[in-house]
């Protein structure tokens, strides 16, 4: 009997340190887990951050008040519009007649050459 009490001691300690090794992988699995939703709820409120920082910067008026501001820019009015033909196997370009309504007044200039290629 002794011999089977020691062998049957051993398997019931085995089994003991299996269920020990089990519970402590379970652990470390948990901990990885709250880890990875922790840093997934970070990401979620550093993208909604990024969206919202998306949308205030394209929105239409900031646009326009930086064109306007720092790249001094302007907005087209038809009396500055200023349109080229390019005549079918030229290599520069000509400025068009710009459309009015009245001839130019005596001092203005008149529209120069513009060169280019197509």
């Amino acid at each position: 009997m002794n011999r089977l009490n020691i062998f049957l001691l051993i398997v019931v300690m085995g089994c003991a340190l299996s269920v020990v090794n089990a519970t402590n992988q379970q652990r470390q699995i948990f901990i990885q887990l709250q880890r990875a939703q922790s840093q997934e709820h970070q990401l979620q409120q550093d993208y909604a951050q990024l969206q919202y920082q998306q949308s205030a910067l394209s929105r239409t008026s900031r646009i326009e008040q930086i064109a306007t501001d720092s790249l001094k820019m302007q907005p087209v009015t038809t009396g500055r519009t200023q349109y080229l033909t390019l005549t079918p196997g030229a290599s520069t370009a000509v400025d068009a007649p710009v459309p009015t309504s009245a001839p130019p007044q005596g001092g203005a200039p008149t529209p120069a050459r513009r060169g280019g290629t197509r």
